[in-house]
């Protein structure tokens, strides 16, 4: 018996252990993502790492924090964008917007069909993929009143995708030799997520990043209208449209560093902190993707989702470049 207790309190001591080695781990990670050295990229591979080998130690707390630290972090960066870049950089956008928005919903209503996908799961894809990425599939799910296993492969599969995305796109656009506003539009249209934008923009440029970071802003707007097309066709009653309303602080923060001088004065430094913190974010949805996530987004969601990306990244890219 004695023994027995012996036992079991030197495997708790090594748990215990163990569970404080995991958050050591982290803690010396989410750090260095914060340090200049750390690039997108390197801060997303990390996280996945940890996801796959060491394990989250707050995984409970990741998808919120995540969230805010998009949000705040746009913001931040609207400091770093004049009023005047930003109205040519929506007007350029728009029509592409509205043209990719409408085919990439289309076709990812017919590739669901044909893959016989579940409606809800082939519907919140499409619209991560046509709009922005996790904002989309959060503001579109409970209008439609997706369950929450429902969602979880949907945003496994625009998470996959963009991890893919934040990588490749900065290397296709350096061999293509695209121009910075050429780059800055692509990745606003093409890329998934937000901060899967602005971290391969950020490392193309900074006149990429500003263009970017206004259309795609300007993109998410589209979750209103689609919210209220999401009622109709899934026939939901009294379901709520969230609407992003950091959009509108972004619009603020671009103003005030345009016409205030005060805005103009803490630029800099607003716009660095934001770029770290986008860098954190990028981490800390590497973390989100453990074995078990993984496994549970499926062959049929992944495909779907990579269907659609290629088909909208080259179209798009063919209209920028010769259009």
């Amino acid at each position: 018996m004695k023994n027995n207790t012996s036992i079991h309190r030197n495997t708790k001591k090594i748990l215990d252990r163990s569970i404080t080695a995991r958050e050591a781990v982290f803690i010396l990670m989410f750090i260095f993502s914060l340090s200049p050295f750390a690039s997108p990229p390197l801060a997303l591979i990390l996280g996945i790492i940890i996801a796959q080998f060491v394990g989250h130690p707050y995984f409970h707390l990741n998808h919120k924090a995540t969230h805010l630290l998009l949000k705040v972090s746009v913001v931040g960066l609207g400091f770093g964008i004049n009023a005047g870049t930003a109205l040519k950089a929506g007007k350029e956008g728009i029509l592409l917007a509205a043209v990719s928005i409408l085919g990439t919903l289309v076709f990812g209503y017919l590739f669901g069909k044909f893959l016989k996908l579940n409606n809800k799961i082939s519907f919140l894809i499409s619209t991560g993929t046509a709009i922005c990425g996790g904002s989309a599939i959060a503001a579109i799910a409970p209008v439609i009143k997706a369950e929450e296993k429902q969602i979880s492969i949907a945003l496994g599969t625009i998470f996959i995708l963009n991890s893919i995305a934040l990588i490749a796109f900065p290397f296709v656009g350096k061999q293509l030799h695209l121009s910075q506003s050429q780059f800055g539009l692509w990745c606003a249209i093409a890329i998934h997520d937000t901060s899967s934008v602005v971290g391969a923009a950020g490392k193309y440029g900074n006149e990429a990043l500003q263009i970017a970071t206004t259309v795609k802003l300007v993109r998410a707007l589209w979750i209103i209208p689609v919210a209220l097309l999401s009622g109709t066709l899934f026939k939901s009653k009294g379901s709520n449209i969230k609407i992003p309303y950091f959009i509108g602080l972004f619009i603020m923060a671009v103003a005030l560093n345009t016409y205030v001088p005060l805005g103009q004065k803490i630029s800099n430094y607003s716009v660095q902190i934001s770029k770290s913190g986008l860098t954190v974010t990028l981490f800390l949805i590497g973390c989100g993707l453990s074995k078990k996530a993984l496994a549970s987004v499926g062959l049929k969601p992944i495909l779907q989702g990579m269907i659609l990306w290629i088909l909208i990244s080259l179209i798009t890219l063919l209209m920028i470049r010769y259009l």
